[in-house]
């Protein structure tokens, strides 16, 4: 197997940008996950380096070939398992998760199609199964970065060589900077109270009009805390407030199988129907997997001027500047409170959970929209106020 040549020197580069800034660094005594399958190994090993020296405790879980992203269970387990075997999830795995205080997951897959031909409900069965463990690992300090491999490589229809320059380049350009575009619009997000987005389908020559409330939402900056490389403000909608149509144009690798051209109208805040050109029997087991996924858990702008070209994957497609993105299924505790870990946190968010705002589901799949010249995107506004495409990024207008 071909494997990617990344220098040391920018590998101790991502790693340090990795563990003292999405991290917020390491003190002694703190238990470290690090995740990802062998040929991830290369950055992984300098993790580890990295968190022994600040004092941590690393724990090192090498993600078997056949298990995209370190699930609860396999490909294998999701496509051969009974229901009785998927609900038999060790008491070890769960303590491992419970005992650490930070996590870092390395994405990376030798075979990008692993999943891709399991059944719609062998894909939500395996969903339910991770979602306890997902959940675990949001209420840590976390961070997820990505890997070039050949397969990603493959996946994106680009040479190894160039993959590896892109990603790399991404990964250790320091992500600072990007706040302050971010913060020119946490305003218009805290203070507002309906966000409407405007939409075109190939074919159609409405305008597709989406209204999201956002009325009690809070704007979360994304600028290499959570996810690296990075670049996007988000938030989650009220769950019960989205109206009208959209139409996703930028295809998402989702399971080793491509979606595009994804189309969603909305009734009292629910997904009533739905198709896509391209996998629309992946988007229908997205949607129907249980109640949460008809409904969205996030809406999020691109904020990254850096990347002009759209990937595949979709912790990098949806950083792109100038687009937009939903995601279908579970909302963010930290979209609604300050801190959820917090007494006063988990009551809020039970009360909003109660009251139907605040969403859970065992699915949070990213679909993105081009708003840039030749995109399907044609207006954003929060409130009245239109937001523009300026330098590569989106500002108030």
């Amino acid at each position: 197997m071909i494997e990617p040549h990344i220098d040391r020197a920018d590998l101790e580069t991502w790693a340090r940008i990795l563990l003292d800034h999405s991290l917020g660094g390491i003190s002694p005594g703190d238990r470290v996950m690090i995740k990802g399958e062998r040929i991830c190994w290369p950055l992984m090993a300098v993790l580890e380096e990295g968190v022994i020296a600040g004092g941590g405790v690393p724990d090192v879980l090498v993600v078997p070939p056949n298990n995209e992203r370190g699930r609860v269970w396999s490909a294998t387990m999701a496509r051969l398992g009974t229901p009785e075997q998927l609900a038999a999830v060790p008491d070890w795995h769960r303590a491992r998760y419970e005992s650490m205080q930070k996590y870092i997951e390395v994405l990376g897959a030798e075979d990008p199609s692993t999943y891709a031909d399991l059944e719609p409900g062998q894909l939500q069965a395996l969903a339910a199964s991770d979602r306890p463990f997902a959940n675990l690992r949001l209420a840590r300090t976390w961070t997820l970065t990505l890997y070039p491999t050949p397969g990603f490589a493959a996946m994106e229809g680009l040479p190894l060589e160039e993959y590896v320059r892109e990603i790399v380049a991404a990964s250790t350009t320091d992500p600072r900077p990007l706040r302050d575009a971010e913060e020119r619009l946490a305003p218009l997000f805290r203070d507002g109270t309906r966000m409407t987005v405007v939409t075109t389908r190939p074919g159609d020559d409405r305008e597709l009009v989406l209204s999201l409330g956002i009325a009690p939402s809070l704007p979360a900056l994304s600028y290499g805390l959570r996810n690296f490389p990075d670049g996007e403000i988000f938030t989650s909608p009220d769950a019960r407030a989205t109206e009208g149509e959209l139409y996703l144009d930028l295809p998402v690798s989702y399971g080793g199988r491509d979606i595009q051209g994804v189309y969603l109208r909305f009734v009292g805040g629910r997904i009533v129907e739905h198709s896509a050109r391209v996998g629309g029997d992946r988007l229908a087991a997205i949607v129907e997997t249980d109640e949460g996924s008809h409904r969205l858990g996030e809406v999020a702008l691109g904020m990254n001027p850096g990347f002009r070209r759209a990937f595949k994957h979709p912790l990098l497609v949806e950083k792109v500047g100038g687009t937009l993105h939903v995601a279908i299924g579970q909302s963010y505790e930290r979209a609604f409170v300050e801190d959820p870990a917090s007494a006063e946190g988990r009551q809020h968010i039970a009360e909003l959970e109660a009251a139907g705002v605040f969403n859970r589901s065992a699915q949070h799949v990213d679909i993105v929209a081009d708003f840039r010249p030749g995109g399907c995107g044609r207006r954003v506004l929060v409130d009245d106020r239109e937001l523009v495409i300026r330098d590569g990024v989106w500002a108030p207008g």
